[in-house]
């Protein structure tokens, strides 16, 4: 029989693992603060501070329990079922085309761990692109400049042609090997993750209230300290809602990307996506259904082992003096915490950070003089210069390239028919953002409400255009409708999804305390709407309009272009345009789409989108 807990060690759960403090310093997410260190055993706990277990406990540290068990299980688990997927890729990669895929629902499982695998290293990819560029964007008034008009372009670039793009060169890059062939799904995969994230981390970084910026520099944080310990976190709330979202819309895209189809070369690598598209083409409905539950697997498998202990975990980042109330569970997140495994496993990396957090860059101007500044100067000049010719010159190789076989008529066509895909896009959006905004508002004020709606909307943002068109296209011929009008829903079933996720994060991280006060003072109705819930949201949802428009624009190639057996049905649009040049693989057609498509995208963010990022940015920030 063991000796009961004490008060303290009871309040903080029974496995209540040791983090050293100085004497008369408790720390807040990681900062000391001043508040005596003999506080309640509660109020310890509202601070996320830990209690030194007594010796008898503590000498028990090193034997294993259950929770070390289950999660030994977990990492062996996904370590083995790593290596299974990876001693495929040093293959030859004509073994896909002998081994033709297979519609057996006993091939589903083995497939689904395939596509789970490289989503998962589109994400991480996805995450490193976002901790580096939206960070230069957002810290650098210079390089954000360029770098956000330049990820508006990116973002408006259609699946299909960085497919069409860079196969051959990934293909280059392992030759006569599978492996070439998942560095082209991977990519796709990664270009239909990394712009939201990117959006979204960029928003956050710009909002991170300026108390907080200076608490940090009060307490001796180095501007990489600040970094991880103050904005960081600030942002991960938004971010990994957009993780959720983003994982999503790689679901969405994912039969354009494992089965690839660029003029003579067809590979569809093994997976879900590649499986759905070959269900659609021999109109197996039975096999549509179990790839559908496969999905639902996989997405539930997701939500339960990732997104969820993330989004527990984040709930400590918010600006609150008061603990949440209904504060997120998860029991995987449970584990990985009780874990004596995963702790001693990941010590050395966390100690690592902590230490990095005081190291001071060298200063590469620290004479502040004259002559450095003009240095700078002239540096960020040869840059500019530099990035400016590279623009022209590829700007001008692309029109050359179009312009060995098509017309100026050509050009005024396809810009007619991105004045019509952008005229479905704008209708959708305002559709959407009046749908979904105040949905997401009542949602994210109800965290045990966010748990559900969570996984659900993770499920229906997922499910590919390509599954509804057995319906859209036998509708639309049995009923003799007009496919410009009854096509356009299929553009926005992945998208829309981009405003929810965003506003719930942005309700989600509304303060307790301006809750309370708008109670005390009597606000509600439309008074409580337009001076606390959408001003609070705005930014978020300005970042899920954003990313939700360049996705319609990106689905457009998928929607618009319907087909169902020998059945195809077509809407007038630029995305029914790309879709057919790369079926035909007709690259100047598709380098022309792209351009267009890219302006159109460009143009709306520069002069409908951005100016309302701005006012966001300077009216609704939390000071």
């Amino acid at each position: 029989m063991g000796q009961r807990p004490h008060t303290g060690q009871k309040a903080l759960g029974r496995r209540a693992k040791p983090w050293l403090f100085a004497p008369g310093r408790p720390y807040l997410h990681g900062l000391p603060i001043n508040r005596p260190l003999f506080a309640s055993p509660t109020h310890r706990k509202s601070l996320g501070m830990k209690i030194l277990p007594p010796v008898s406990i503590e000498t028990r540290r090193f034997v294993p329990d259950k929770w070390d068990v289950v999660a030994a299980v977990l990492v062996i688990g996904f370590i083995v079922a790593l290596a299974d997927a990876s001693r495929t890729v040093i293959l030859p990669l004509a073994r896909i085309q002998a081994e033709p895929l297979s519609l057996a629902p006993a091939a589903l499982p083995y497939y689904a761990l395939l596509t789970a695998l490289r989503m998962l290293i589109a994400l991480g990819v996805s995450l490193v692109f976002t901790f580096t560029y939206a960070t230069l964007a957002a810290k650098s008034a210079r390089a954000g400049a360029l770098l956000i008009p330049l990820l508006d372009i990116l973002q408006s670039v259609p699946i299909l042609s960085f497919i069409s793009v860079t196969t051959l060169f990934f293909l280059s890059l392992a030759p006569g090997m599978e492996l070439g062939a998942e560095f082209v799904v991977i990519f796709a995969i990664f270009t239909s993750q990394a712009w939201n994230m990117a959006f979204s981390f960029y928003q956050s970084l710009r909002t991170v209230p300026a108390e907080l910026m200076e608490a940090g520099r009060m307490f001796g944080l180095t501007g990489w300290g600040r970094f991880w310990r103050i904005e960081v976190p600030f942002a991960m709330p938004a971010l990994i809602w957009n993780m959720m979202m983003s994982m999503s819309g790689a679901w969405f895209f994912i039969t354009v990307a494992e089965a690839i189809s660029v003029g003579h070369i067809n590979i569809a690598v093994p997976g879900i996506g590649s499986y759905i598209a070959l269900a659609i083409s021999r109109r197996d409905l039975p096999a549509i259904g179990w790839a559908i539950l496969a999905m639902a697997i996989v997405i539930l498998i997701f939500d339960q082992l990732l997104f969820r202990p993330l989004v527990s975990w984040a709930d400590r980042f918010k600006i609150d003096v008061e603990p949440s109330e209904e504060a997120p569970e998860s029991w995987a997140l449970m584990v990985y915490r009780r874990s004596r495994l995963l702790e001693r496993l990941t010590a050395p990396f966390a100690a690592g950070m902590r230490r990095t957090y005081r190291i001071r860059p060298p200063d590469m101007l620290s004479g502040r003089g004259e002559s450095a500044r003009r240095s700078s100067r002239r540096g960020q000049i040869i840059v500019y210069t530099i990035l400016g010719l590279g623009l022209v010159l590829a700007l001008w190789k692309a029109v050359g390239f179009v312009g060995q076989s098509l017309s100026l008529a050509d050009v005024g066509a396809v810009i007619f028919l991105g004045l019509l895909t952008a005229l479905r896009v704008f209708v959708l959006i305002a559709l959407a953002s009046l749908i979904w905004t105040p949905i997401g508002i009542y949602v994210g004020l109800r965290p045990r409400l966010t748990a559900f709606v969570q996984p659900v909307a993770q499920f229906l943002a997922a499910f590919p255009s390509n599954l509804f068109f057995p319906i859209a296209v036998s509708a639309i011929v049995a009923f003799r409708l007009n496919p410009d009008i009854w096509l356009s829903p299929l553009m926005i079933l992945g998208t829309q999804w981009y405003i929810l996720f965003n506003v719930i994060a942005g309700a989600s991280a509304l303060p307790r305390e301006l809750r309370y006060a708008s109670q005390n003072l009597h606000v509600g109705g439309w008074l409580w709407w337009r001076r606390v819930a959408l001003p609070m949201v705005f930014p978020y949802y300005v970042t899920g309009a954003i990313t939700a428009s360049g996705g319609s624009w990106n689905a457009a190639v998928v929607a618009e272009l319907a087909s169902w057996g020998n059945r195809t049905v077509e809407a007038h649009g630029l995305g029914a345009y790309i879709m057919q040049a790369s079926n035909n693989g007709d690259f100047h057609r598709i380098v022309l789409g792209t351009l267009v498509m890219s302006g159109f995208v460009v143009i709306i963010n520069r002069v409908l989108w951005r100016p309302l990022y701005n006012f966001a940015e300077r009216k609704f920030r939390l000071t």
